[in-house]
């Protein structure tokens, strides 16, 4: 059976480390026989935007956004769903986080139980998630510092809170100071792990 990859990707700059690991992992899928359903927020045009009309939709579990919609109906079609995006100001762009918002919704991606109190994905197809993240800041400093923010809001307090399973953060650190040759044996590592 042929696994169905979704990628939902961020990074204005082509050039950019994360553009090497879309298309690290994008090679690694396809190698292995499978396919890939990129979701390229910048080039789709994306509106990040929670309006009062999604926010009452949000309320009343009914989506109302058309491109959050069709989103949605892709990801119900993957196997495995795959984030790339970098970290600005210690958090995700204002393009992923707006993906977050409309996108990881109730009725839609998940269901509430236990009176409220807890949360099960619909996005029972969903077998792993895979987060990587791009930035400048060291390791050490984002981990203390900045209490490893990604983590905390988006791997424990959005995917895992949300019911999704299997979830993995991979940050690189220090990437403009970081060797090219480095960077490169990276990118080829991303490949090998997905053509498992």
């Amino acid at each position: 059976m042929t696994k169905n990859t979704a990628i939902v990707y961020y990074h204005p700059y082509a050039g950019s480390f994360c553009h090497g690991i879309l298309e690290a992992v994008t090679s690694g899928v396809q190698q292995a026989g499978g396919t890939v359903d990129l979701i390229d927020l910048g080039a789709d045009g994306f509106n990040p935007v929670m309006s009062g009309a999604d926010l009452l939709a949000f309320r009343k579990h009914a989506m109302v956004d058309p491109q959050a919609q069709a989103y949605v109906a892709r990801l119900q079609k993957a196997d495995e769903l795959v984030l790339i995006f970098p970290i600005w100001w210690e958090l995700m762009p204002a393009m992923v986080k707006g993906f977050i918002d409309k996108v990881i919704f109730p009725g839609s991606t998940y269901e509430y139980t236990h009176g409220g109190k807890g949360m099960r994905t619909l996005l029972t197809n969903v077998q792993r998630v895979q987060v990587y993240t791009t930035m400048n800041t060291p390791g050490w400093l984002y981990r203390t510092l900045y209490g490893n923010a990604i983590q905390r809001s988006l791997i424990r307090g959005t995917l895992r809170k949300s019911g999704l399973r299997n979830v993995h953060l991979k940050a690189f650190y220090v990437v403009k100071g970081t060797k090219r040759a480095q960077l490169a044996r990276q990118l080829a590592q991303i490949t090998r792990s997905f053509q498992q």
